[in-house]
């Protein structure tokens, strides 16, 4: 079979004993169409479990593994008695010492549970899942004796001996199955009151071939009593982590699946039988006799021959192996086609959609629909909170620089990081320097050279000094700070340029002054003084325009870290395609024109091409001003729109997985990743004004991906207020 790299198993299920003191009538061991147990011996032999934990220590050396999870399973698990238990745990330790780290844990009924198991546990830290399905009256409805006695007495003791101080710690949490006969609060309250670490819901194991109970016949009974739970839970505060429900937040955010029943992540377990044979998860014995065989075991074959078998390779394809329907499904990136073992029909195999799927749909959309308007970013609806957001990720690269250069930067870089800190304390001064397009430009070219081991690498950071010098002036402080000019030229970001030396030798300056005027002292040349708004021949303050209605906007040739447009960089010349383009876009579309102006700060001006948004340059654009205005105009409404497109790409995630679908596009044959779709959508939207065909573009692609799966709660909040706006 084809498909991706080989993954590593690094969950592993061991089997340590295959009866069970139980008989609980939804059990998929004994109760399904696989019945392989009876022919297996009771218990994990001694060479098994040896053989187990050399396969294992093998395969984690192997793949280089930092740590793999071991669940002891059965049948229950505790009836293999403390020495077999100690022998398993000894074993696996001693295999596993200085190979990988190893997270051992054990889940049971609880019914044997006593001091004596977790005195053993407490030893190797084992950490126990009790199964738990409610109430006495939920849990009674299943879980009982052979004889029909009630174990829900028992399985709370286990869990009140698991809640004292000493054994809290390996209190891993309780499972529940679900049965929507159960009162769904009653369940939930009764588990929470025991307060688990975790609690993952399960749904009852079933095929196409044995569907789920739906009492009042309901497609999506499941998911209804699940939203109860959901709505239980997060009224209270969410006071325990509920697996199924993290995981569904989790992936609606663009994030990972955090269970296997859920989410397009591949399977990386495999399950040790008792007499050492090696098999599939083990819910796959729902679907068939066999089903989850693989004709290996671990005395004659490694973990990787295991992990080549068809069967396994089939649940690690992602969305390539869930079928035709659910790759078409708009939520197929939070529910992954469902629990593989529920997609299973004798005609077909399991090509297909999950006998819960309508269920899956409704869960997913009702979590959503819950919880959007706490989820989306305020980034996505409020240009300011997106300036915020921008400047915290310019103060986190500058702290990051800090950290990393562990103290190479000498006393000029304390000194330097000390005034910054400062003049932060004190003014708005060092806000104005993160909110400058180019200086985060700065910053991840330092810590780009750091990581490729440059020799100029701290040189770069160094130039903290300038960026203080010009907070400082911004700030009106009037303090004196020390930067080094290594070409003999005074750069002051978002100010200008001074030139210090005429055949650009070395120097250092001290600076003060305000942002109008300052004062620069050089050794040897006594101080000099400018006027930052008044060029001269040595000083060339940035270019100001004053455009009217974009007062802040500055055309900037200078900073030397504006050439991120793979464009070459053209010097300030005529601006009156500028002028005549920015009054076309006032008259035109004035509501663009007042966004346009609020965010966009800066324009380098190119030789040619553009509009181009520069690496981590947010405010700024690189594109030619010369040309006809009408251009120009639509240049700065698509650059416009690519800059916040992009500034909310960097602060929020918009999609996820993009590219594993592809989309017809209204403007080309070929079809296009979501992201690509999606700023195309963005850029004609921005025409409108201009080009009433883009606009219908727009709305075409923007309806296309309201019902793609990509989109996390922010795109779809984004995607439809663009789509609000195409339609208007």
């Amino acid at each position: 079979m084809t498909g991706p790299p080989l993954v590593p198993f690094q969950q592993i299920v061991v089997k340590v004993h295959s009866r069970c003191d139980l008989a609980c009538d939804h059990c998929y061991i004994y109760e399904h169409a696989d019945q392989s147990w009876r022919t297996r011996p009771k218990a994990i032999s001694d060479e098994a479990i040896s053989w187990t934990a050399l396969r294992l220590a093998e395969h984690a050396k192997s793949h280089a593994l930092p740590s793999v999870s071991v669940i002891l399973h059965g049948g229950e698990p505790l009836l293999a008695g403390p020495a077999r238990l100690r022998r398993v745990c000894e074993e696996l330790t001693t295999a596993l010492d200085n190979v990988a780290a190893l997270d051992l844990k054990i889940h049971t009924n609880g019914i044997q549970l006593s001091s004596r198991y977790l005195d053993l546990f407490d030893e190797f830290n084992v950490r126990v899942g009790i199964s738990l399905d409610g109430d006495r009256a939920a849990n009674d409805r299943h879980r009982r004796y052979a004889d029909g006695r009630t174990s829900h007495p028992l399985v709370l003791r286990a869990v009140d001996l698991l809640r004292e101080e000493r054994y809290r710690h390996l209190y891993l949490g309780l499972l529940c199955t679900i049965d929507v006969a159960n009162d769904p609060v009653a369940v939930y309250d009764a588990l929470a009151e025991l307060e688990p670490p975790r609690i993952d819901f399960l749904l009852p194991h079933a095929t196409w071939d044995d569907p789920p109970p739906r009492p009042d016949g309901s497609p999506i009974a499941y998911a209804d009593w699940i939203l109860k739970v959901f709505d239980r839970w997060d009224a209270h505060g969410r006071p325990v982590p509920v697996r199924l429900f993290e995981s569904v937040l989790s992936t609606l955010a663009g994030g990972p699946s955090l269970t296997e029943s859920l989410g397009l992540a591949p399977s990386d377990l495999v399950v040790v039988e008792t007499d050492g044979t090696l098999e599939q998860v083990d819910s796959l014995k729902s679907a068939y006799e066999g089903a989850a065989a693989t004709g290996f075991d671990v005395f004659g074959d490694p973990f990787d021959r295991v992990a080549s078998h068809p069967g396994v390779r089939a649940r690690q394809l992602g969305l390539e192996g869930v079928s035709r329907t659910c790759r078409q499904c708009p939520v197929v990136r939070s529910c992954g086609g469902g629990l593989y073992t529920h997609r299973y029909a004798s005609a077909s195999g399991f090509d297909n959609t999950s006998v819960y799927c309508e269920d899956l749909k409704a869960l997913i959309r009702g979590i959503e629909q819950r919880t959007a308007e706490a989820t989306v970013s305020p980034a996505v609806t409020d240009p300011e909170a997106l300036l915020i957001l921008q400047q915290e990720l310019t103060r986190y690269s500058l702290a990051r620089l800090n950290e990393e250069l562990a103290g190479r930067g000498g006393e000029r870089w304390s000194t330097a990081w000390r005034l910054a800190a400062t003049i932060d304390e004190t003014s708005l001064g060092l806000d104005e320097i993160y909110a400058h397009p180019y200086t985060r430009t700065w910053l991840h070219t330092c810590l780009d050279a750091l990581r490729e081991q440059r020799a100029d690498a701290v040189a770069l950071a160094l130039r903290l000094e300038s960026y203080v010098a010009a907070a400082a002036l911004r700030s009106g402080l009037d303090i004196p700070v020390q930067v080094n000019c290594p070409t003999g030229t005074l750069v002051l970001p978002t100010l200008g340029e001074l030139r210090l030396s005429a055949n650009g030798e070395p120097c250092d300056a001290e600076v003060r002054g305000s942002r109008d005027e300052l004062w620069v002292g050089v050794r040897g040349r006594g101080a000099l003084r400018v006027r930052t708004g008044e060029a001269t021949a040595d000083w060339r303050p940035v270019h100001r325009p004053g455009l009217e209605g974009w007062p802040d906007l500055v055309l900037d040739d200078l900073d030397p870290f504006r050439d991120c447009f793979d464009e070459p960089v053209h010097a300030v010349e005529d601006t009156e395609a500028l002028a005549a383009a920015w009054a076309l876009l006032r008259t035109t579309t004035p509501e663009q024109a007042a966004e346009l102006a609020a965010s966009l700060t800066t324009l380098t001006p190119l030789h040619g091409g553009g509009p181009l948004v520069g690496r981590h340059a947010f405010g700024a654009l690189g594109l030619s001003l010369g040309g006809a205005p009408e251009a120009l105009a639509a240049a700065l409404l698509r650059g416009h729109r690519r800059a916040r497109l992009r500034a909310l790409g960097e602060v929020t995630d918009l999609l996820a997985q993009d590219g594993a679908w592809l989309h017809t596009a209204p403007w080309q044959d070929e079809p296009l990743p979501a992201s690509e779709l999606l700023a195309g959508a963005c850029e004609r939207l921005g025409l409108a004004a201009l080009d009433r065909e883009a606009a219908g573009q727009a709305a075409l692609a923007l309806k296309t991906l309201q019902d793609a799966p990509e989109p996390t709660v922010s795109g779809k909040c984004l995607i439809a207020a663009l789509y609000t706006e195409a339609t208007r």
